[in-house]
């Protein structure tokens, strides 16, 4: 096998999986994260139909994923007065399994980690790609050359922009902006979730370990996404005079220490590969809130390691093989806008959105078309990794 060494970008869900798999082919893998350890908490993620079922099934994790899933609770929106006014029911959020990321990322890290090499509180900042290697050099640790790299370091990928381009190349702003709150100072919300919507901003509270959820209209802003007061600033701006119980979480806000603010965008790339270097999940195409993503990160790991072992470690033809597997694959990820329906810009778009979850012929007909994009792929077996799997 050729291409012995690689090192991947990203500790969150796509990076250890892509790990998990390599690793068991006999790659020596390092994986490396900007953040100083394993994230926990955030928001839940969900999987849905035959294709997510049997990669983690191949992974020997999902019954370890349904031990820790939050159920797929069902969210009720409210009015100002906190009266109910329509359901959205579990299933339309949570897929066939349910699980809060920081769950899910230690779960994939406690497979990986006595395997692979994992780097903490340090990022690449330059990649050189050589006949034989791509010499890569980091913010704090010495620089080191590698077979193959990886880049699956989320929608604001540093390898894609090392390797691709600038990310206004690459990612789109959809018009939105979310925020995850983590706090234990929210007052009682209860233990079903609540969503509260008024024209342009959608606020979201209550259910076990869930944090506050923020979605909000706005134009793209220029800010340090590594400031938390900033953010704090930003989402207290965007909440001022906010009805129902806005006031109680924007104080609430103020005493978090764990604040997380991004832009609702899109990643749109022709190809996932350029020489030695790929990319996967969220770098690839990423589509914020857009319903999709662990999925697709967790099958393009798959793919890719599978690829790799068909190809003999040949990166060229296994790269291209990827690249033609998932383009259509992840085509759901072009279309899709979580913010207009999350916080719909006037009154008028708030009723008739809450009229659909009352509509059940209208509800199924797009829980049948979730479904269909999650399993429009052919998953070859790769015999390969299953022996070593």
């Amino acid at each position: 096998m050729t291409n012995r060494t690689v090192l991947i970008s990203g500790a969150s869900i796509a990076g250890p999986a892509l790990a998990f798999w390599l690793s068991r082919q006999g790659y020596e893998v390092t994986v490396v994260e900007r953040s100083p350890e394993l994230r926990t908490g955030g928001q839940a993620v969900d999987f849905k139909g035959a294709t997510h079922r049997t990669v983690l099934e191949r992974m020997g994790i999902l019954d370890e994923i349904h031990r820790h899933q939050t159920g797929g609770l069902d969210q009720t929106f409210i009015d100002a007065e906190g009266r109910p006014l329509a359901v959205m029911p579990g299933e339309f959020t949570g897929g066939d399994v349910e699980i809060r990321r920081g769950d899910l990322a230690r779960i994939m890290y406690d497979r990986t980690a006595h395997d692979c090499e994992y780097v903490f509180g340090d990022s690449i900042t330059s990649l050189t790609e050589t006949a034989d290697g791509v010499d890569v050099t980091f913010e704090r640790g010495a620089p080191r050359r590698f077979d193959l790299v990886f880049g699956a370091d989320g929608i604001h990928s540093a390898v894609r922009r090392l390797a691709f381009g600038p990310e206004a190349d690459y990612v789109k702003h959809l018009g939105h902006y979310y925020a995850l709150v983590e706090t234990d100072e929210i007052g009682d919300f209860g233990d079903t979730p609540v969503l509260y919507n008024e024209p342009g901003l959608l606020t979201a509270a209550g259910g076990s370990k869930a944090p506050a959820f923020f979605v909000f209209a706005s134009p793209e802003l220029g800010y340090n996404r590594y400031d938390t007061e900033q953010q704090k600033e930003i989402l207290a701006a965007a909440y001022a005079g906010g009805g129902w119980r806005v006031p109680e979480l924007m104080e609430a806000v103020k005493r978090s220490d764990d604040v997380y603010l991004d832009s609702i965008s899109r990643v749109a790339m022709d190809g996932y590969s350029t020489g030695r270097v790929a990319l996967l999940g969220d770098a690839a195409y990423g589509n914020t809130l857009g319903g999709f993503g662990t999925g697709l990160a967790v099958v393009a790991a798959y793919v890719i390691a599978g690829e790799l072992a068909a190809a003999n470690g040949d990166h060229e033809l296994a790269f291209r093989r990827y690249d033609e597997k998932f383009r259509g694959y992840a085509k759901i990820a072009r279309s899709a806008n979580a913010g207009p329906f999350l916080a719909p810009p006037t009154k008028l778009r708030i009723k008739l959105r809450n009229q659909m979850f009352r509509r059940p012929l209208m509800l199924r007909g797009m829980l049948w078309v979730t479904d269909k994009f999650a399993t429009d792929i052919t998953l070859d077996d790769y015999p390969s990794l299953a022996r070593q799997g």
